[in-house]
């Protein structure tokens, strides 16, 4: 990997990252709240994660990938959802809070903060601010698996990229 200066790192973050990461944590958002909280322990099959499991690590695993960067350390006991965070409903608030913490943190770092070297689990190391990426890869590949849970536990399904169907069917009833 080439070295990344941090005039490009702090570009990569004010005009690429900050926008989409705003964007992705409104949907993140609304699919934890699309969890009904009668079904947490719904999972498609007995080696899946329930959908309340599924729910807690994608709020708890994002903010540790923004809370890397703000750190400079990748922290696997960083961001643990406190006991009393159970309903979907729970997880997605607090989520909502941390995620706007971290992103008003990420915001004011420094180019050279950004480009600070950090280790992932021995496994590789790269600029801070490639785990803006990472995190939100990671994030939009768990949240479509919580998203197809949703129809199987009776949830409405919302729109993500485009209108859902859901989403659809509400706005024709309303007369739109």
């Amino acid at each position: 990997m080439s070295t990344m200066t941090a005039e490009q790192a702090l570009f990569l973050l004010q005009n690429v990252y900050l926008g989409s990461l705003k964007n992705e944590s409104r949907i993140t958002k609304k699919v934890l709240e699309a969890v009904p909280a009668g079904k947490c322990e719904h999972r498609p099959d007995p080696i899946s994660k329930s959908a309340i499991e599924l729910a807690r690590h994608i709020a708890v695993a994002e903010n540790r990938f923004l809370e890397t960067v703000i750190n400079g350390v990748f922290d696997a006991s960083a961001s643990a959802l406190p006991d009393t965070v159970k309903t979907p409903q729970e997880v997605a608030a607090w989520y909502e809070q941390r995620f706007a913490k971290n992103f008003d943190a990420l915001a004011r770092l420094s180019g050279d903060q950004l480009v600070k070297m950090v280790d992932f689990r021995g496994l590789f190391e790269r600029p801070a601010v490639t785990f803006v990426v990472l995190g939100l890869h990671h994030t939009i590949h768990h949240r479509g698996q919580l998203s197809s849970y949703l129809r199987c536990m009776g949830a409405k399904v919302p729109s993500i990229y485009g209108e859902s169907y859901d989403d659809a069917q509400a706005r024709k009833a309303a007369g739109g």
